[in-house]
């Protein structure tokens, strides 16, 4: 993701804000879980550097999913960002992965993009009834808005939420700074999600502290971290996002969706184990980390 990175971090302020007022209220008027779903992943599958280490050696690609879906139980799907998926390959992608695993599909870039989300009904549907084919192995799907989608077109965002299959879970991601202002519009942009039981995308990067919003509007928090290479900050941003979602958890949140990013896909499993020890010490929640494969040449294990 290279939405807000920076190359030099030095100078960033890395603290979470507090909570927005209105995610305090969100969650009381969830009914709290017998047990909350936890699901932490990566943006991608296809990761080569992994064949070898978290992938089995000599890995096809055609492997990788099933492979990708043991280490891991949710995947933030980029790939349907660029084209939505026919049927043999809906059917691929659920038979590769075990009960348990969810993917969180992007919305096609031909909706959010190109069309802006006007006269869209066609795409969606074909992008929905599609998704829908995943069954159980469908978690939440996500729309990422352009960062020039400013409030100003609300009522565009508004009729097509309006419009949009309630029978898929949805989040929106925003990115354009007027978004994070209050005003009448984002009030009832927020609201609206609400009403509607819309998750918000909350995106913690260098470069736009801003999109850190804090604000649920669903008992469900998704969350894209963009990490910098297991730095030292990494490791106390992912401290500090443990705690604060154990203090929602501990509200009432129902479900969390955390995906890393790490621009070297390697530095991905060991961020996430980080938040995984940290999580499990805090919630009591048995949650299975990625292991290193155990490989075998000739026979022999090393």
């Amino acid at each position: 993701m290279d939405f807000g990175r920076l190359p030099d971090i030095s100078k960033v302020d890395f603290t979470l804000p507090p909570d927005h007022p209105a995610t305090a209220q969100v969650l009381a008027r969830s009914q709290r879980p017998t047990r909350p779903s936890l699901y932490l992943g990566c943006p991608t599958w296809t990761n080569k550097p992994w064949i070898g280490t978290y992938y089995p050696a000599g890995a096809q690609d055609a492997q990788l999913l099933y492979w990708y879906a043991r280490q891991f139980n949710t995947l933030e799907m980029n790939t349907t960002h660029y084209r939505i998926p026919d049927a043999t390959a809906i059917h691929r992608w659920k038979q590769a992965v075990p009960p348990g695993f969810v993917f969180c599909p992007k919305l096609p870039q031909v909706i959010s993009h190109d069309q802006l989300l006007q006269n869209a009904g066609e795409p969606t549907k074909l992008f929905c009834d599609a998704i829908l084919g995943l069954g159980e192995s469908l978690g939440m799907a996500f729309l990422q808005l352009p960062p020039f989608f400013g409030p100003e077109d609300w009522p565009i965002l508004e009729q097509y939420l309006m419009n949009f299959p309630p029978e898929v879970p949805l989040a929106v991601e925003f990115r354009h700074e007027n978004w994070f202002k209050e005003s009448a519009v984002t009030q009832r942009a927020f609201q609206t999600l609400e009403e509607r039981q819309i998750t918000t995308v909350i995106t913690d990067v260098a470069g736009r502290r801003d999109v850190l919003h804090m604000r649920l509007t669903t008992p469900v928090a998704m969350v894209r971290f963009n990490g910098h290479a297991l730095h030292p900050t990494d490791y106390t941003r992912l401290d500090a996002w443990a705690d604060r979602l154990h203090q929602w958890l501990e509200q009432g949140l129902h479900t969390v969706y955390f995906f890393m990013h790490q621009k070297e896909i390697m530095d991905a499993p060991p961020a996430l184990v980080h938040l995984m020890d940290k999580l499990e010490k805090s919630t009591g929640l048995a949650l299975q980390r990625p292991t290193k494969v155990q490989q075998y040449i000739q026979g022999q294990l090393f």
